[in-house]
């Protein structure tokens, strides 16, 4: 049975070759040699298992530690900051995200609606320990990269039982969430998955209850519940995360902050410097001048 022992080198040497962004759809890698600052990220619907090392996330005031042998599931996409509190040359942070498209899930609570009811409520985060049987589907998945001929046929087949394995054990619960299209958390993760796409255009509040099935204010109450943000908010943690990635690409602070929707430069700016704590130009060049990419987290 594979054990975290034998996913540590794999993993690290599937970052040393791809780095964060692998050529699987939604398959991050992350490596960190020491401890990191802050890191702000929106994560997706997805899976993250840490592999060596420990790491928290906050979502709001809400702290999430995980270390070695924990996993982590978002119900939806929601702004966290994270920090990596355990990482050594020697024994470096590892962990992977996998992103799970709603309808995979959905796809086996239908298959298994008497196993798998789906919970009500609406969660964004949730920890705890990783079921062993995840780590042989996990191997096959990271081994999958060396042999890109198999993967269009064997990567589905992984991937569905990843999904399975969790819906087995302890975060099965929030899991079922993503897969549910009637639970509140499904509703709001149409929303929040809405605004992540058309973050750069102007955001009515009406438009975003109606597409959830929700009054307005029911709307707000819920969407505010799960990601500790007022839909605005969220619209704007999107647009400064994206203008972040621009300006890691180069490009130009002038024309980064009207690509994600901003009409005033100086208020991007204000915005930026308010979230990354310098201004977009320094920033992006302190990036770009790393000789190792910020770490990926879910």
């Amino acid at each position: 049975m594979t054990t975290l022992a034998d996913l540590a080198p794999l993993l690290e040497r599937q970052f040393l070759r791809f780095g964060r962004e692998t050529p699987m759809d939604g398959l991050l890698l992350s490596l960190a040699r020491e401890p990191s600052g802050l890191i702000r990220s929106v994560y997706r619907p997805s899976f993250c298992l840490v592999v060596q090392g420990a790491k928290v996330s906050m979502l709001g005031s809400n702290a999430f530690r995980y270390r070695a042998g924990d996993g982590l599931i978002a119900s939806l996409d929601v702004p966290v900051t994270a920090r990596i509190t355990q990482g050594t040359p020697d024994a470096p942070y590892l962990a992977l995200s996998l992103a799970i498209p709603p309808q995979e899930v959905a796809t086996l609570l239908a298959e298994q609606a008497e196993a798998l009811d789906a919970a009500p409520g609406v969660e964004a985060l949730g920890v705890g320990r990783a079921d062993p049987a995840l780590f042989d589907p996990l191997r096959r998945l990271l081994e999958l990269l060396d042999n890109p001929r198999d993967r269009p046929v064997l990567e589905p087949l992984v991937r569905r039982e990843i999904v399975w394995r969790l819906l087995q054990g302890s975060l099965a619960p929030l899991l079922r969430q993503i897969g549910a299209k009637d639970s509140q958390t499904a509703r709001v993760a149409r929303a929040c998955a809405f605004i992540r796409a058309h973050h750069a255009e102007p955001l009515r509040v009406a438009d975003l209850a109606r597409l959830a099935g929700m009054s307005v204010s029911g709307f707000h109450r819920h969407f505010k519940a799960a990601t500790t943000l007022s839909p605005v908010q969220f619209q704007k943690q999107v647009r400064l995360q994206e203008a972040r990635r621009r300006l890691m690409a180069a490009e130009e602070v002038a024309s980064v902050g009207y690509a994600v929707g901003y009409e005033s430069a100086s208020q991007f700016s204000r915005d930026y410097r308010r979230l990354f704590g310098a201004p977009p130009g320094r920033d992006g060049a302190a990036i770009r001048a790393r000789l190792v990419p910020e770490p990926a987290l879910p």
